[in-house]
């Protein structure tokens, strides 16, 4: 578990633009019994997740279309709800980051750290926009 002032900033980069914290097995299942598309982001400590998929996630946002709800978890910081979502996100193992695409509670599209790691913020959200106007 890492120090809550270490990764403070972290969630903020995405609480701040709309994201809504998922700390429990019980605000996952809600998240995810919602009706209409759910933007779900795995959220990391890692340079990746800094560099990359919070950028990237915040950038899909100026998009025409967008998902509906907006929700994060944060691995290795909040375990249960982390594992829960990542239940959701079967068949594909666990990453993070990562960030999945739902629409009615069911997977609809899905980036994995290796569609993340190394790419530029742009290409991660060009591929989200392309993911948000098929399904949202």
């Amino acid at each position: 578990m890492y120090p809550a002032e270490l990764v403070k900033p972290m969630r903020e980069d995405l609480t701040n633009i709309g994201f809504k914290e998922l700390q429990s097995v019980e605000d996952v299942n809600s998240a995810m019994s919602q009706t209409g598309t759910t933007l779900v982001v795995v959220n990391s400590v890692c340079g990746c997740a800094a560099a990359n998929a919070r950028p990237g996630a915040r950038l899909s946002l100026q998009n025409a279309k967008s998902p509906d709800h907006l929700v994060t978890v944060f691995a290795g910081v909040d375990r249960e709800a982390t594992d829960k979502a990542r239940e959701y996100m079967i068949p594909f193992p666990p990453s993070s980051p990562c960030i999945a695409l739902f629409k009615d509670g069911e997977l609809v599209h899905m980036l994995e750290r290796h569609h993340i790691e190394g790419r530029p913020a742009e290409i991660i959200a060009e591929n989200l926009m392309e993911a948000f106007n098929e399904h949202c």
